[in-house]
């Protein structure tokens, strides 16, 4: 099954540029190296290096396993272990070849990809994704996001993950829009790329609306993207007024891609990421569509993967659904908005089922709030009680914020306890770590 179509555009990473022609005589070097390799292990440090190695792979049929460029010694060792992946040696940006697979090519049920998850339950475990769920997939975003050649695409986003590397570098390959990677997402080097379509985290477009200068330089653009958490409100209305743009949003895993996104041409909703995109269904399990329950969401179809490398196909239900492990509401319309994690964002206080992320997005609609966390701890009374942590920009009573969400949101949703902190820990991609918050 062809990714790729024959003629691609320009990629640039960082200040390299690879004209479409040299990029793909790079790759076809690197795929007559590697094919008939098991599995091909490439260190994705943010470079055109890793872009011809991963096309070339991808080239030959080769599954690609993408390396965190920090990764550790034990984590390294896993991963190779696990995936029985060749380390690739170093790639020649002046090679050519003409390489051509061997007909009739790789199937759509090729694996394509060896994803890692984050290993939060044990070790990383690897998710097989396959050449037709990265096809459905950016398909079905180019489709919601009106992405053509004719777009210029623009991140800063790490080339392991499902963000940075399926949607920013195998997306506009597919497409064939140009591709600026600006090595790190930082918002003068957005600010100066002049691209048509941005991809960022929250923590990215946070940074960005706090820089007046660089935000007002991405008026040009036609479309932001935000994805991987939550967008605050706050941040979406400083983007708004400084950008004449609202991002929008969309929804996904490591095991299922993109699955729900937000079409560029529908009105804005914050918080809402938005309907399946084609060939994808989801369900909200026994809530209501009413916008306001939580249930657990679950999804299947094309993007969705068959089960973790080497292990049963765990997690998925017995008719079929892959349960994401995420809190979600759905309102009549089918638009979806994550509420969080089951594990730690589904709070039961008082026999009331609360969404953490609803809550901090009350929090952080509070002008003193920059960051905010909520978990539920242990109550005799309650069985969980709602407790927020809070970074405030300026003093704040703990009062004034409860009330604050007790009138932005049902009573029953405030926080019974605040806690003031200097900063939340998070991971390399912006997320917070709850299971660093102490109960």
């Amino acid at each position: 099954m062809r990714l790729f179509p024959q003629h691609t555009a320009d990629v640039t990473v960082g200040d390299r540029t690879m004209r479409a022609e040299e990029l793909h005589g790079a790759a076809s070097a690197v795929a007559a190296r590697v094919q008939g390799a098991p599995a091909i292990a490439v260190r994705a440090e943010a470079s055109p290096e890793t872009v011809v190695a991963v096309v070339g792979c991808l080239l030959a049929g080769v599954p690609v396993v993408p390396l965190a460029p920090d990764a550790g010694e034990k984590e390294l060792a896993h991963v190779l272990r696990d995936s029985g992946a060749v380390p690739l040696p170093d790639v020649d940006l002046a090679a050519r070849a003409s390489f051509s697979a061997p007909e009739p090519g790789p199937s759509a049920t090729a694996t394509a990809l060896i994803l890692y998850t984050s290993g939060t339950t044990g070790l990383p475990k690897g998710v097989p994704v396959t050449r037709r769920a990265i096809a459905a997939c950016l398909d079905g975003l180019a489709e919601r996001w009106a992405w053509d050649a004719d777009d210029v695409l623009v991140h800063g986003l790490p080339l392991y993950h499902v963000h940075g590397l399926v949607l920013g570098v195998l997306g506009p390959l597919r497409v064939g829009s140009r591709l600026i990677h600006t090595v790190r997402p930082q918002p003068l080097r957005y600010a100066s790329a002049r691209g048509t379509l941005y991809f960022g985290v929250p923590t990215v477009w946070s940074r960005i609306a706090a820089d007046p200068a660089a935000a007002t330089a991405l008026r040009h653009a036609r479309l932001l993207v935000s994805g991987s958490a939550g967008l605050p409100a706050g941040v979406a209305r400083d983007l708004a007024a400084l950008t004449g743009l609202v991002p929008v949003e969309r929804y996904g895993m490591t095991e299922t891609l993109i699955t729900i996104a937000a079409d560029a041409r529908a009105p804005r909703r914050v918080g809402w990421v938005g309907t399946p995109i084609t060939g994808v269904q989801a369900r909200v399990v026994d809530a209501p569509a009413d916008g306001e329950t939580p249930g657990d969401l679950q999804v299947r179809g094309d993007t969705v993967f068959g089960g973790y490398l080497g292990r049963d196909a765990s997690g998925f239900t017995g008719d079929g659904w892959f349960d994401t492990g995420d809190v979600a509401v759905t309102d009549a319309d089918g638009w979806v908005k994550i509420v969080g994690r089951k594990s730690t964002d589904l709070i039961k206080s008082g026999g009331y089922r609360i969404g953490a992320g609803e809550v901090e997005s009350a929090l952080l609609d509070h002008p003193a709030v920059t960051e905010a966390a909520v978990i539920g701890a242990p109550d005799p009374d309650l069985g969980e009680r709602v407790v927020a942590y809070v970074v405030a920009a300026d003093p704040v009573p703990a009062q004034e914020l409860i009330d604050f969400v007790a009138r932005t949101l049902s009573v029953h949703k405030r926080p019974r306890e605040i806690r003031f902190v200097g900063a939340l820990p998070r991971n390399h991609m912006g997320k917070v770590q709850k299971t660093r918050l102490a109960g």
